[in-house]
């Protein structure tokens, strides 16, 4: 071994031994590698781990919307879904969903990336292609309730782990990229949805069966894949992965250390963990995802019964619209997420995003024209599904401390769950016949919440830092991290 990597592994060790090390106490983090190779290292990273968890979450958010394609092609029918039943169905998906998800963030820092995230999305693929032989209401509830538990734990672990590898001003943009290359998902859904169900007799199955057989296959697939494509936490003494030598792997945990001080997580007590929900602004957060969830999911699972209802489009059109406003908001998404990360900017994006929302809900409800009611639903599209990467990097940039921060991922995913649930609940069929307009005003009002969370959030941040400036205050001082006297919120 050379003294470089004898070295980087020394370094390792020391952090997970002793906790989060000061830059002082190491060697410079900028003197380490020149401007290009440590591009190079960032670009590693983005292409080994953003990618990965990206293609992952392709295939979550596909699997957990596209009853609305499978609804609109034979399946309300053939399983009698009738009344409230619909609406029951997507909605006990959230009931696992939230239950499960807590000890997410303490299990994969327990048993690693690989293994937790791998077995979750071989489990629920298996789940999926059950979907395809339900042959009862009840059957599809049960499953429904299955596939919540297997998923729970998936996209705060995420998260979580991106969180890990990045500082505060780089996350925005991987975030936005996750979750974009979420929304192609979305995108492609329908168009792959429409091209599944002229399978329709294949096997003696229907055609909205197939949509679950097949996606549940490719699902399965990628979770046998993401054992040996997914990387472990970069202080883990794991060495399940080679992208990065030791020594690069070292520069890593300093650079994100240096950024936030608390790149080593300290041994597991549930009173650490819990302790995070003293933090009012732990539940600002969750408020914020709720609001975001309930646009986001409402559309996503009532879009193309809209199209289909409402608008007078065709079952087979209907599906294919579906996909150019999650196009479009995809390009939109990682806009506002470089303009984030380039101005230091959290708060103004979100409010950003509600804003091109609020312009959105009133013409996809109220306009007389189809085209723009249309219309409405790429700016709705774009920035609700821009404010989920634009939220998480606003909690990412303002918590300090592996177990606050696992705990505050955990919660905004549970609270975006509760929006889930709300959600499946907003668009009621008996209200098919005034274009869902209560269902529009329900979002109308998630986006006037979220504006005033920030706002009330950003002006304690603008006071607490001013406090810190002039040493009144300590900020995200907890007794499990080392103190980082430079820490200031970002707003």
């Amino acid at each position: 071994m050379d003294h470089d990597s004898e070295k980087a592994r020394c370094d390792i060790e020391h952090l997970e031994r002793d906790g989060a090390t000061k830059l002082s106490d190491q060697s410079p983090v900028d003197d380490e590698f020149d401007a290009d190779e440590a591009k190079r290292i960032i670009w590693r990273i983005d292409r080994r781990l953003v990618t990965t968890v990206g293609l992952m979450y392709c295939v979550s958010l596909m699997d957990r919307t596209n009853l609305s394609a499978a609804a609109i092609a034979g399946m309300i029918p053939d399983l009698e879904l009738v009344g409230n039943r619909y609406s029951i169905v997507t909605l006990v998906f959230f009931i696992t969903y939230i239950v499960f998800q807590p000890p997410s963030t303490v299990i994969v820092r327990k048993i690693g990336p690989r293994l937790h995230l791998s077995f979750l999305i071989f489990a629920w693929g298996a789940v999926m292609i059950g979907f395809g032989f339900a042959d009862r209401y009840e059957t599809l509830v049960a499953l429904r309730a299955l596939l919540g538990l297997f998923e729970a734990g998936f996209f705060p672990s995420c998260v979580y782990l991106l969180s890990t590898w990045y500082t505060r001003y780089e996350v925005g943009r991987r975030y936005s990229l996750f979750y974009v290359l979420g929304c192609v998902a979305s995108a492609f859904s329908g168009i792959l949805a429409f091209g599944l169900i002229h399978l329709a007799g294949r096997g003696g199955l229907g055609g909205w069966r197939w949509i679950f057989i097949v996606e549940g296959a490719i699902t399965t697939v990628l979770g046998v894949a993401g054992y040996w494509l997914l990387v472990d936490f970069p202080d883990s003494k794991r060495k399940s992965w080679r992208f990065l030598s030791d020594r690069e792997r070292a520069w890593v945990v300093r650079r994100v250390d240096a950024d936030r001080g608390d790149v080593t997580a300290p041994k597991f007590q549930l009173s650490k963990f819990l302790a995070g929900g003293r933090d009012p602004k732990v539940w600002a957060y969750g408020l914020i995802a709720f609001g975001t969830t309930t646009i986001t999911y409402s559309l996503a699972y009532f879009l193309p019964i809209i199209l289909n209802e409402n608008l007078g489009f065709d079952v087979g059109t209907s599906q294919c619209l579906v996909a150019p406003p999650y196009a479009v908001a995809g390009f939109f998404m990682y806009g506002m997420g470089w303009l984030g990360d380039r101005y230091r900017l959290r708060g103004p994006i979100i409010i950003g995003n509600m804003i091109v929302c609020l312009i959105g809900l009133p013409m996809l409800g109220w306009h007389p024209d189809p085209k723009v009611r249309y219309l409405g639903a790429f700016f709705i599209a774009s920035g609700a599904n821009s404010n989920i990467p634009a939220s998480l990097a606003y909690q990412a940039n303002n918590i300090r401390g592996q177990w606050k921060r696992a705990f505050a991922s955990a919660t905004w995913v549970g609270f975006g769950g509760i929006g889930g649930i709300a959600g499946s609940l907003v668009f009621r069929s008996q209200d098919a016949a005034s274009g869902y307009r209560p269902g529009l005003w329900a979002c109308i009002a998630c986006c006037l919440l979220i504006i005033v969370m920030v706002c009330v959030c950003d002006l304690a941040y603008y006071i607490d830092n001013k406090k810190a400036d002039r040493g009144e205050k300590e900020l995200e001082n907890s007794p499990e991290d080392n103190f980082q006297p430079g820490f200031r919120y970002t707003y």
